[in-house]
């Protein structure tokens, strides 16, 4: 058993709160720059509520970082240099180097650094990762994926409209899938991106699509977008392969559909599908692996280093559909 410090009781900390509560762990305190919002959470989870971070630091063992993206680098610096494991919210940092310093600090303090990338816990896309990895569809080709929402419903003054806070619509939401992109196809060369918004960055609004180019010849085409009426939210998976078909639809009665390619016997190939995909909130799963790792040294299904990459190539993005060319993942520092 060990004891949880958490930073931040918006929305995510929520979130990262109830899935504390399936662990054997102790969510001991919480700290948030919101003081109603701070006190509504420790009420709900029995967290003692600190004055700073510095107190948080004192009481726990683990800190999990659920704050805006810019203040992640410097709390969790902090963290490392007081010898505590770490779970930062997605984006790891706001850039690549402040991830890598991170990183470097995680590694020198012999502590663990976890980034919260909750689409690898998604139970379909955990299905379809699984399949690949299994050689169902065979040799990886082409990948789809779409993740497009109404924008950020907050106030107008939200740090989500504040590009220099947030990274913007690229950083903030397509990161999930360029993320799942490497995962299954493996690491990304290059990247051609357009974006509605790359002239006019922190736009409430805005609409993007990308083309990854694995190095093994593979291709991602990902579509993402605060574009919708709220609350609309739409996602979608495709993997095509030399051997078959991944498909999960946005809209459907199946959370994921696999058409494989017949066996060459005269059988029809095997489809299957989850019984019962939603039987755990994906956060909760994705806590649960958490607490894994720290506790018994489980082998974590993504790491420190997974984030820095998934964040390099929503840089390479975010400078393609800004300048209008390819860019190659070495240009990103």
């Amino acid at each position: 058993m060990f004891r949880v410090g958490l930073v931040g009781a918006g929305f995510m900390g929520g979130f990262h709160a109830a899935g504390w509560a399936h662990t054997p762990a102790t969510l001991a305190a919480i700290f948030a720059a919101d003081y109603d919002q701070m006190h509504a959470l420790c009420r709900r989870t029995g967290a003692q509520p600190v004055d700073s971070l510095d107190a948080l630091l004192d009481a726990v063992d683990v800190v999990d970082i659920c704050t805006p993206t810019h203040l992640h680098h410097g709390m969790a610096l902090k963290a490392a240099a007081a010898g505590k494991h770490v779970i930062c919210e997605k984006p790891l940092a706001r850039t690549p180097e402040q991830a890598a310093e991170m990183i470097a600090a995680c590694r020198a303090a012999g502590v663990t650094l976890l980034p919260a990338h909750v689409v690898r816990f998604f139970p379909q896309y955990a299905l379809a990762k699984q399949t690949v990895d299994e050689g169902a569809v065979g040799r990886v080709a082409v990948v789809r994926l779409s993740r497009v929402s109404s924008g950020p419903a907050w106030a107008a003054d939200s740090w989500f409209t504040d590009f220099e806070k947030s990274g913007g619509m690229m950083l903030d939401l397509m990161l999930h899938d360029f993320d799942y992109a490497r995962w299954v196809a493996g690491e990304v060369e290059s990247v051609f991106a357009k974006s509605a918004g790359a002239r006019n960055p922190g736009e409430r609004q805005d609409y993007g699509l990308a083309i990854l180019r694995h190095t093994n010849g593979a291709l991602s085409n990902i579509e993402g977008g605060w574009a919708y009426p709220p609350p609309m939210f739409r996602t979608a998976l495709e993997i095509a392969g030399d051997g078959g078909l991944i498909e999960g639809p946005a809209e459907g009665a199946i959370p994921l559909g696999v058409y494989l390619r017949q066996t060459g016997e005269g059988g029809d190939a095997i489809t299957g599908v989850p019984s019962s995909p939603l039987a755990e909130d994906p956060y909760t799963t994705q806590i649960k692996h958490f607490y894994d790792v720290i506790a018994n040294n489980a082998a974590p299904r993504v790491t420190a280093e997974d984030g820095l990459a998934a964040l390099r190539i929503a840089f390479a993005a975010m400078e393609s559909a800004r300048t209008g060319r390819p860019i190659p993942i070495e240009e990103v520092q």
